[in-house]
């Protein structure tokens, strides 16, 4: 048997999007709450990139706490690597975020279909990639066998990539179509940015929004899931209705600032 988890199940399925949130603060107890909050938190990125949370051994210590948050074996963990697409250093982090035990990694602006490829190389055992094994602590978060770890990784750890550059852009036909990377992410943000648009304040400028749409119309087509990153619920919402399989709807440090603003209001009112 296949080992899965809520973010492989609800890409499987096609019933609906999977809601998740961002995890940019390190810290055991505090994934450990973050994990806890909603069952119906589907997954958690863990956010080595723009976060604070070290790849080494940071990542490794959320995934564990997240893991063993829930009866149910908790969210699905998403590392985030410090790495871009721009860099050589993709390879080694792709393999401590998976022999952390992470049901995926998320790759930040990959923007050529040559770099998407060996994304996916890193990501997989052989045959399908060049993946190492050793690790004596993976499969015990998984709670299988180093064995049946081995023989089921491949078809059950996600690898997603940013779109968030104009090359990116340029490039999305190309890098749909590379085997084995199963979403494209949108990063809002430093698309905007890439593209000579402001950030999102809160919504993406018009021309960024007409990316974006042509990002997730791609991916359909391709068969391949489209994801992206929203700051509120009221987002997420929209978000879905457009036909988004992965919606990231809020981070912790977001909602700490903004849970702390409104009681505060609330003793005003």
């Amino acid at each position: 048997m296949t080992p899965s988890h809520p973010l492989l199940r609800a890409l499987q399925s096609n019933q609906g999007p999977s809601y998740g949130i961002w995890l940019t603060l390190p810290g055991v107890f505090h994934a450990r709450t973050l994990a806890q909050a909603s069952s119906d938190v589907g997954w958690i990125v863990i956010d080595c990139e723009h976060g604070v949370v070290p790849l080494v051994p940071g990542a490794a210590e959320s995934v564990a706490a997240i893991k063993g948050s829930r009866p149910d074996g908790g969210p699905s963990t998403i590392v985030r690597i410090p790495a871009t697409g721009a860099s050589d250093s993709t390879s080694w982090q792709i393999k401590y975020a998976l022999d952390a035990g992470a049901d995926g990694v998320l790759i930040p602006m990959v923007s050529t279909a040559e770099k998407a490829a060996e994304v996916v190389k890193d990501a997989k055992f052989p045959p399908k990639g060049r993946r190492g094994f050793g690790s004596p602590f993976t499969h015990g978060v998984w709670g299988v066998t180093p064995s049946e770890y081995l023989a089921t990784a491949n078809d059950s750890t996600l690898v997603i990539v940013q779109i968030e550059t104009k090359e990116a852009v340029n490039n999305l036909e190309s890098i749909v179509q590379v085997d084995g990377i199963d979403a494209l992410f949108i990063g809002p943000y430093d698309l905007s940015i890439s593209l000579g648009f402001p950030p999102p304040s809160p919504n993406p400028h018009p021309e960024v929004e007409k990316v974006i749409q042509r990002v997730l119309q791609v991916s359909k087509q391709a068969n391949k899931k489209c994801a992206i990153f929203c700051a509120s619920g009221t987002q997420a919402k929209g978000r879905a209705k457009q036909g988004f399989d992965m919606i990231n709807i809020t981070s912790d440090t977001g909602s700490i600032v903004e849970g702390i603003n409104r009681h505060l209001k609330d003793t005003q009112a």
